[in-house]
């Protein structure tokens, strides 16, 4: 049986048409807190950017989707700020966590795969953001390639448009390895993705609880 394909980068659209992804402890990460967003589009190359699950099938690697909770050797938590409650839905993939406040946004998800397959994962995470940037109307306001809790990792925050609405994403993709079984073995391979989202006129003032659930958010061989 084939393995389930990734799951691009804006699946909280999905949450849209049901009506109902940090570091620096002195300054906030989430840019709404202290800046207005505006409706520029960012371009930084000629070319389209190739999709991370095309870049990653294309290196033949698959990606099976597992619940955070359901890993054994992984340990993947996110908060719930007060007022924040659990959403669920057959339509999204297996095994994913999802917040809200409210009946739509702003929402948090986490989506986690096991990896099968060899790949370089520094040159992998140069792709982490291609969805982003190819979303309508994309403006970058906020990205890094530093580490994540020790683990490679790439960030980005920007706004888009999605079906006649502004919107303001923080995505974070981990590439995460669990504690090996045995001494001498390598650990199996996660992808770990976190995407918080909010209407972007609406972000500056929910900033806050927002960036609650980035700083809470952490990835750690368990």
């Amino acid at each position: 049986m084939r393995s389930a394909r990734f799951t691009r980068w804006a699946v909280p659209a999905a949450l849209v048409a049901l009506a109902l992804t940090a570091c620096g402890p002195s300054t906030p990460e989430y840019k709404s807190i202290w800046t207005t967003t505006t409706t520029t589009t960012t371009s930084t190359s000629k070319e389209p950017p190739i999709p991370f699950a095309q870049y990653l099938e294309n290196a033949g690697v698959t990606g099976q989707p597992v619940a955070p909770d359901k890993i054994a050797d992984l340990k993947v938590t996110m908060p719930a700020p007060a007022g924040w409650r659990t959403y669920s839905n057959p339509n999204l993939s297996p095994g994913t966590r999802t917040i809200a406040k409210g009946d739509t946004y702003p929402t948090a998800m986490i989506l986690v795969f096991r990896l099968a397959g060899d790949f370089d994962v520094a040159e992998a995470i140069k792709y982490a953001d291609a969805d982003a940037e190819l979303s309508e109307n994309f403006k970058k306001l906020n990205g890094s390639k530093d580490d994540f809790k020790g683990f490679p990792s790439s960030m980005i925050e920007c706004t888009y448009d999605l079906n006649g609405r502004r919107m303001q994403s923080y995505n974070r993709v981990v590439i995460a390895t669990g504690r090996p079984a045995a001494p001498n073995m390598p650990g199996q391979r996660y992808l770990v993705q976190l995407t918080v989202t909010s209407f972007a006129d609406q972000a500056r003032a929910e900033g806050p609880e927002v960036e609650q659930i980035i700083k809470g958010f952490d990835v750690a061989a368990a």
